[in-house]
């Protein structure tokens, strides 16, 4: 049996839950979501740092074909970084509560290692989520932020259940019915926390570093490096609360409407049970 007490939560206990399961093991969550953002790390500083002694067009010159198409390269390998980092700490998090949950013990690494073969599986659930999370937006901002949470199970559900992307956002959308509202709270504390970093570790290098903009020399650089530093641990402090809360909420759901602690102490050697009959079989 799990060592957590899995029963209904109510959304206080759930955010509870959430903060005791970051604070009881911080050094794994931080390390998980660390380690892959290092490598956005290392290429922002390597940016900055090929950018000393640049020539800065005049005003009125337009940059180089070859300045622009360099700068073409590097967002796109910077938003390939980006993904896999994003995944790969995403899906680490999503293992390590998942372990805790089924009372094991876990490490960084493996719960890093749990992601190979499965990135590919994971970026398509991304994607589709974004592309059906942004035609509602289109439509109007609340169609959006209401998708946004009705979708907010199907990432875990691709993982633990083994779906496919189209399968999960279904399943995700079975199991947040009626619990929008919950999962609505979870974001807008998320965001909260986000604001909050950001105005805490990088706005104040931003700041010093548009004053600073206009002088040549190690000044402006300096300060870009340390936003750069402030933006990543902002975003490692952050990241695993959402990664957490969004696991617990899953398996709040289950245990709500599927009996899932029963299902767990059934099926104890299992990694994770699979659905009650009616839901899409799990292959996990």
């Amino acid at each position: 049996m799990a060592n957590l007490d899995l029963r209904p939560l109510s959304l206080g206990e759930l955010l509870d839950r959430t903060f005791t399961l970051y604070r009881q093991h911080f050094a794994l969550f931080v390390g998980i979501s660390a380690i892959p953002h290092l490598l956005v790390l290392a290429l922002n500083l390597a940016n900055t740092l090929a950018s000393t002694g640049t020539a800065t067009p005049r005003q009125g010159q337009l940059p180089s074909t070859g300045l622009m198409a360099g700068g073409v390269v590097v967002a796109i390998l910077g938003i390939a970084i980006y993904l896999i980092v994003y995944l790969f700490a995403q899906g680490g998090t999503f293992f390590a509560v998942s372990e805790i949950y089924l009372g094991r013990t876990t490490t960084i690494g493996a719960s890093l290692r749990r992601m190979r073969g499965k990135v590919l599986k994971l970026l398509g659930v991304t994607i589709l989520n974004g592309l059906a999370v942004g035609a509602a937006t289109i439509l109007l901002i609340i169609p959006g932020i209401y998708m946004l949470c009705r979708l907010m199970a199907c990432v875990p559900a691709a993982l633990f259940e083994d779906l496919g992307p189209g399968e999960s956002l279904s399943r995700s959308f079975d199991l947040t019915k009626n619990e929008a509202g919950r999962a609505f709270v979870i974001w807008l504390l998320y965001f909260v926390l986000a604001i909050v970093a950001a105005t805490l570790f990088e706005f104040p290098f931003s700041f010093m570093a548009g004053l600073a903009v206009r002088q040549t020399g190690s000044p402006a650089q300096l300060w870009t490096a340390l936003m750069h530093v402030g933006n990543f641990l902002g975003t490692v402090l952050v990241t695993p609360y959402l990664t957490i809360a969004t696991a617990v909420f899953y398996y709040d759901l289950r245990v709500r409407k599927e009996a899932f602690d029963l299902q767990l102490m059934m099926n104890a050697g299992a990694a994770v049970p699979a659905p009650a009959p009616g839901a899409p079989p799990s292959l996990a």
